[in-house]
C-alpha cells in the first residue's frame, strides 16, 4: 500500500477523500494517454507518482473537477488544461 494514503495530510492536501480519488483517477488516465509525469518515477508504480505529484503541489483539482498542473516558476501555467470536452 502507498504510505502516503495512510495518514490524512494528502486527503486535507486535496480537500477529501473523494476529490483524492478523482484527482488520481483522472491524472493516472492523462498519464496512460501520453501526459508526462511531472516527477521521477524511478521504480515507482503510476499510483506512487501520481501521489507524489499531489503532494509536491504539481498538481491540483480545479473547480469544474479537472487536473490543472502548477504554475512554473515564472507564474504562467505549465501548460494548458486538455480540454475533455
Amino acid at each position: 500500500m502507498i504510505e502516503a494514503l495512510k495518514n490524512d495530510v494528502i486527503v486535507r492536501k486535496v480537500g477529501g477523500r473523494f476529490k483524492l480519488a478523482v484527482l488520481m483517477q483522472k491524472r493516472m488516465v492523462d498519464v496512460a494517454f501520453g501526459a508526462p509525469l511531472l516527477v521521477n518515477q524511478a521504480g515507482k508504480t503510476l499510483a506512487e507518482s501520481v501521489v507524489q505529484e499531489i503532494l509536491e503541489e504539481k498538481i491540483s483539482l480545479d473547480l469544474s473537477g479537472g487536473v490543472v498542473e502548477a504554475e512554473t516558476d515564472s507564474g504562467e501555467p505549465a501548460a494548458a488544461p486538455a480540454d475533455d470536452e
